[in-house]
């Protein structure tokens, strides 16, 4: 797969990586642990540009998200887990990806897309029940667009700085943002807190 995706960049270029990336978010049967680890690790010999480079899995990868909020805005839940139940065997979605991905939705609220596109395993699935509550598209595109982008940043960064070892990656990027994720909550948490207080006081 490796061999195959470097020759993608390889022929294609920025298009190539912003291809993978978006075939990524519909499909998800190649990770973007090692598309975007690989893309910097090309830029980092010279070959691309490595903000080209970043421009180009963003892009990607919001391309890539947006049919599934389409699709769960227009289809609705049950009739798409029914659908994708039914063509398991040559659709790489399940039942229980829209449910996992509706009950991080339901917890988070409208800040659960941006904590979903920096976190594996879900972050292709969170337009679904995104589009099951008809959240709006500018929001949804927005925090869409800001967590995407420090995902493929952070991902094409660590390629870079990583080299030939750059399959490392994958390792290291599950626990790395769960660790992300909690500060961002805490954040967020605090931040309410502070805010109550002020209109008490007030």
């Amino acid at each position: 797969m490796v061999h195959w995706m470097a020759s993608v960049m390889g022929s294609l270029g920025y298009v190539g990586i912003a291809l993978l990336m978006l075939i990524e978010n519909i499909v998800v049967f190649i990770p973007s642990e090692l598309i975007m680890p690989l893309a910097g690790f090309v830029a980092a010999q010279g070959a691309l540009s490595f903000w080209g480079v970043v421009l180009a899995g963003w892009i990607g990868t919001l391309a890539g998200a947006m049919p599934w909020y389409v699709i769960g805005r227009s289809i609705g839940r049950q009739r798409l887990e029914a659908w994708v139940d039914r063509r398991g065997r040559w659709f790489p979605l399940r039942g229980r990806d829209i449910e996992r991905a509706t009950r991080w939705f339901d917890r988070h609220g409208h800040f659960a897309v941006f904590l979903a596109r920096v976190t594996p395993g879900i972050r292709a699935w969170i337009g679904v029940p995104a589009g099951f509550d008809r959240m709006p598209f500018v929001p949804f595109f927005l925090n869409s667009a800001l967590g995407t982008g420090i995902w493929v940043l952070a991902l094409a960064y660590a390629g870079r700085t990583l080299g030939r070892h750059y399959k490392q990656v994958s390792r290291i990027v599950g626990p790395a943002t769960w660790v992300v994720i909690g500060a961002l909550i805490l954040a967020a948490v605090i931040g309410v807190v502070r805010r109550r207080r002020r209109g008490r006081r007030g």
